[in-house]
C-alpha cells in the first residue's frame, strides 16, 4: 500500500553529518546522535538543511521500523511504505559480498547495510529495473520478489509486524507499485541520495570516537 504524505560514504561519515557534527562524535553527543538516528524526519530536516543531496531526490531507510519513506528534490515527503531488509541484523556489508553467489550467502551475511549511497536507476542480470543502492556490494531497491512462495513476501510486507520483515539477501524490496509509481519517475532523469539508518546507532557512533 502507497501512503502519501554509486560511491559510498562511510555509515560513520554519514552519520556526523545528519547529527550536525563537524568532526569526530564526541560522548556527549552519543545520546542525541542516536535519537537522531531513529527519527527518519529528523534527519531528513537535516539532509535538506546541509544541502548534502545537492538538490536531488533521497530516500531514508529505517531498517528498524521497516520502512522507506522518498523525499523530493526540496526535502518534501512525497510518500513512504513498508520493505523488506536483510535477514541479518547489521549496519556492514560482508567484503566481498558482491561477487559471491547467492547459495554461497549465508543467512548472517544478509545485511541491508547503514550508511550514505549515491543512487541511481539501473537493471539487474535479469532485466528488471532496480535502484542501485550499493552497486559494489549488490545492494538495490526494488520491487518485492515474490518468486519463492515460501519465503511469503508479500504477506510480510502486509503484516502489521516489523519482526518478519527481514527476509533478503541484503536489498530493500517495496511494494511493486510504489517502485514504478514513485521511485522510479523520481529518479528516471537524474540521480540521488539513499540514506540507510543503521540497526545500532550507538554502536556506530563510538566506532566514529
Amino acid at each position: 500500500m502507497i501512503k502519501s504524505a554509486a560511491p559510498f560514504l562511510s555509515w560513520a561519515a554519514s552519520f556526523a553529518l545528519l547529527a550536525g557534527l563537524a568532526g569526530p562524535a564526541h560522548a556527549r553527543m552519543l545520546q542525541s546522535g542516536a535519537e537522531l538516528a531513529h527519527d527518519p524526519f529528523a534527519a531528513a530536516r537535516q539532509i535538506s538543511e546541509s544541502g548534502d543531496a545537492v538538490g536531488r531526490p533521497f530516500i531514508i531507510v529505517d531498517k528498524q521500523a521497516a520502512r522507506v519513506l522518498v523525499f523530493d528534490e526540496a526535502g518534501t515527503l512525497i510518500a513512504e511504505t513498508e520493505a523488506l531488509l536483510g535477514m541479518a541484523v547489521g549496519d556492514v556489508s560482508p567484503d566481498g559480498i558482491g561477487a559471491m553467489r547467492l547459495a554461497d550467502i549465508g543467512p548472517q551475511m544478509r545485511i541491508t547495510p547503514a550508511g550514505r549511497f549515491e543512487a541511481q536507476l539501473g537493471q539487474n542480470l535479469a532485466g528488471a529495473q532496480i535502484l542501485w543502492v550499493d552497486y559494489e556490494d549488490a545492494v538495490s531497491l526494488h520491487a518485492v520478489v515474490t518468486g519463492n512462495a515460501r519465503e511469503r513476501r508479500l504477506e510480510r510486507l502486509a503484516s502489521p509486524s516489523v519482526l518478519d520483515n527481514r527476509i533478503s539477501y541484503g536489498c530493500i524490496n517495496v511494494p511493486a507499485a510504489f517502485f514504478t509509481q514513485i521511485v522510479v519517475p523520481l529518479f528516471a532523469s537524474k540521480s540521488g541520495v539513499v540514506y540507510i539508518l543503521p540497526d545500532s546507532p550507538a554502536a556506530v557512533l563510538a566506532g566514529a570516537q
